[in-house]
């Protein structure tokens, strides 16, 4: 049997190289039973802790592996690995969730980070992690006022993140060389939760790297892996998805206008977004987010949205919502995540507000697609499709879904894609089409 593979993911855009499996917002133990049964050997668990304080990420994270054991031990599943998702620019609550991960999920004989996402032109080389040729650490990434770092060499991010307790000397390299040579003996006298980091320049790197460690899983070994989502490609060995990504607007219902949601305030999503407000059909709906400081703002700005978004779409456009780009000052990183929960809040007033007709929902940002998920469109488990573009996923929501049946929704990562590719998604989602597909 192969082993069920567990995506405990903190945002929602880690499906982003995988389809045809569940995405769970929820993980009860029945839920959970839900993803375990499913045919797929993949399934995510959304936990949105990347939008938490450390405290409620590692309480969370603790939630779902207490109820994970419980429904392994209800399906009899004993053959399963786990896999933290994270972000491939190094953001996120490394080692929060490891740590907790490994407490409860039993002793491990090895965690590995392995950051690698091809599609986003993330490689690792030597332990020096990447951005299209930048050293991470030098990339506006690394200046993120909550997961900020200053090392783009793994090990010594290690030793940062961990304030010591791993200390960069002590971590296992996993480099190129050998790792296309095979690492099998290296695996296998691994022990006591050794920490490890990969490196990864390509696609055929991971998979020749997975070959090895599912052997050495297969002869008892126990690992953990902290990893962006061209990991997941490596360990699943999917089929191509079912519906090509440039043939993605067959499931467009009724080939009507859609609705795109912006949350994200990376640099490449506001590029991103000024270049799909040029686009024919689209009207641009602003959320002026400072409003949100003043009392009793809430209301009058989602009236306000909804009347334009309505508007544009009875004109036959597509609106396109979006948080002021303006960046906002705290004094502490809970006072900005408190703001970022209510800023979120409005968004997701705004989609259950959506004119049911629409076409399509595209969610631009990790935190804000989790939430258009699980708040906004309040579903238990979606399925996912497959991508529109390179890192770009869609899932669609059930038929039973009470104002919102059968819509496929772009789950789209702030900091994915090329200038042009929140507009090339738009256009290739807006094609007429005739096709039909089976619910």
């Amino acid at each position: 049997m192969t082993a069920k593979i567990i995506v405990l993911d903190d945002d929602p855009t880690g499906s982003q190289t995988v389809h045809s499996c569940l995405l769970l917002m929820r993980w009860d133990v029945e839920t959970l039973r839900l993803g375990l049964q499913d045919a797929s050997p993949l399934m995510f668990v959304l936990t949105n802790t990347r939008a938490m304080t450390p405290a409620t990420a590692a309480s969370t994270t603790q939630t779902v592996c207490q109820n994970l054991k419980v429904a392994l031990a209800a399906e009899s599943i004993t053959d399963f690995l786990v896999v933290s998702r994270s972000d491939s620019t190094l953001r996120g609550h490394y080692p929060v969730e490891t740590d907790v991960i490994a407490a409860e999920l039993g002793a491990l004989d090895a965690h590995f980070l392995v950051p690698a996402f091809f599609e986003g032109g993330r490689i690792t080389v030597n332990s020096i992690h990447y951005l299209n040729g930048i050293p991470v650490h030098e990339t506006e990434f690394a200046r993120d006022s909550v997961f900020g770092y200053s090392h783009s060499y793994l090990p010594d991010y290690v030793e940062e993140k961990t304030k010591g307790r791993i200390p960069a000397a002590s971590v296992e390299r996993f480099l190129l060389p050998e790792i296309r040579e095979g690492c099998m003996e290296r695996l296998l006298a691994l022990r006591k939760n050794h920490c490890c980091v990969v490196d990864g320049e390509i696609q055929s790197d991971l998979d020749r790297f997975a070959e090895d460690i599912l052997a050495a899983v297969a002869q008892g070994k126990h690992f953990l892996f902290r990893s962006a989502a061209s990991w997941l490609t490596a360990l699943a060995h999917l089929p191509p998805q079912p519906i090509p990504p440039e043939a993605m607007a067959t499931y467009v219902r009724g080939g009507r206008p859609g609705c795109v949601i912006v949350g994200s305030h990376v640099q490449k999503t506001t590029t991103q977004l000024e270049n799909l407000l040029k686009a024919p059909g689209i009207v641009a709906v602003e959320i002026n987010v400072k409003r949100l400081l003043l009392p009793d703002r809430h209301d009058m700005l989602l009236q306000e949205t909804l009347e334009q978004v309505h508007d544009a779409y009875e004109a036959g456009n597509t609106p396109v919502v979006f948080t002021s780009r303006e960046e906002i000052e705290f004094e502490t990183v809970a006072t900005r995540l408190s703001f970022g929960e209510e800023v979120s809040a409005l968004l997701m007033d705004v989609i259950r507000g959506l004119p049911e007709e629409i076409g399509f929902l595209i969610s631009k940002g990790g935190i804000t697609s989790n939430d258009t998920l699980s708040k906004g469109l309040e579903l238990t488990a979606a399925r996912l499709l497959g991508q529109v573009i390179a890192g770009v996923s869609m899932v669609r929501t059930p038929a039973d879904h009470p104002y919102l049946p059968d819509l496929p929704v772009v789950l789209f990562p702030g900091n994915v894609g090329d200038e042009q590719a929140l507009t090339t998604v738009y256009q290739r989602l807006s094609r007429s089409h005739t096709a039909s597909v089976e619910s």
